[in-house]
């Protein structure tokens, strides 16, 4: 592993792109134990409604063995462990691909990450670079619990450092994914009690081509993004260091784009309350920055639909668009308004 620190120094101030080499892999610090406590938060942060994840009992009656925790929240939690060696000093998370989740989370499971690096290319300012990587979390057991690729704007410690040869990792449109083994043999959706879950809405009701607005809007508080990057352990510093960042392009914090994920999500529980898993994210991008005092909206398309023979489930390929200050009944997709814009898979219930 390269060594970003000077001789003598016991500090790390982070990764510039010349410190990243091909093919090298990284072990992140920190392992992460999970339980009820982020369970409340993540809900207390963003008012996740989704009934699997909120109930031990619901989640009992389908087959788990208690209440697994938001895939997002996960994703989270594996993100923040890579960002003291991938992202301290990013300029921006670009986006992401090939995002598969695997084992389910449970209470007092913990957490460990690794990353890869995957490709390399100076920008034409020859001040920034970007950076791939491939990114995987893993259990106690060493069972893969997420895997993705994200690519990111890294500052150049010398503009006129020569850089590596570009390479640019060839990446699949969509995640390829087994989803039948997603669903732990153990789950049984008969059981499955859409009063509670609060929609009846199920695999069967949904076409592709259809658009669906999720109506409600979310404003974020200085306090809760910040609360939720410290609950991440991101310790990005244009998320997290106000004095770093009064002299920068925006000015001030941005918010980290992964809350905008949760918050999109969030909303779409009007509309799509029995999504009860997201097995993958196929696609995504930050579109324009986020800031406190934003409201968010969001909207989604349902872009295709597989049936998972035997399992009474199906899934939904979704594309959900997130909005800021800007309601979402006319289902806009570009401008300066458009903070997210994501295309995922999603697991729910068929009758």
């Amino acid at each position: 592993m390269t060594r970003t620190t000077s001789p003598g120094s016991k500090t790390n101030p982070g990764r510039s792109f010349e410190d990243f080499r091909l093919g090298e892999r990284i072990a992140h610090a920190t392992p992460r134990s999970l339980g009820p406590g982020e369970r409340a938060l993540y809900i207390a942060l963003t008012g996740s409604r989704f009934a699997v994840q909120s109930s031990h009992e619901f989640a009992r009656s389908i087959g788990y063995a208690s209440a697994p925790f938001d895939d997002l929240l996960v994703f989270h939690i594996v993100f923040g462990r890579s960002v003291p060696d991938i992202s301290l000093n990013a300029v921006a998370n670009l986006g992401y691909a090939e995002m598969k989740f695997g084992a389910a989370v449970h209470d007092g499971d913990s957490l460990t990450a690794s990353s890869t690096v995957i490709g390399l290319k100076e920008n034409s300012s020859r001040e920034t670079g970007t950076v791939y990587v491939r990114t995987e979390g893993r259990n106690q057991r060493g069972e893969t619990v997420l895997s993705f690729v994200r690519w990111v704007m890294v500052r150049k410690r010398d503009k006129g450092a020569p850089a590596p040869a570009a390479v640019v990792p060839q990446l699949a449109e969509s995640s390829s994914l087994d989803l039948p083994s997603l669903l732990p043999t153990a789950i049984d959706l008969a059981g499955y009690d859409t009063t509670l879950a609060g929609s009846p809405h199920l695999w069967d009701d949904y076409e592709p081509g259809e658009r669906i607005d999720h109506l409600d809007g979310m404003t974020i508080e200085e306090s809760c993004h910040m609360t939720a990057t410290r609950l991440y352990q991101n310790t990005a510093k244009v998320h997290f260091n106000q004095h770093a960042e009064k002299d920068g392009r925006f000015g001030r914090r941005i918010v980290y784009g992964g809350h905008v994920m949760s918050l999109a999500r969030t909303l779409s529980f009007n509309g799509l309350a029995n999504a009860f898993r997201i097995a993958a994210i196929n696609a995504g991008r930050h579109v324009n920055p986020c800031f406190a005092g934003d409201t968010v909206y969001a909207w989604s398309e349902v872009k295709a639909k597989v049936e998972l023979p035997g399992r009474g489930a199906g899934a939904l390929r979704l594309r959900t668009i997130a909005t800021k200050d800007r309601p979402c009944a006319d289902f806009p997709a570009e401008g300066p308004e458009i903070l997210l814009d994501l295309d995922y898979t999603v697991l729910m219930p068929r009758r």
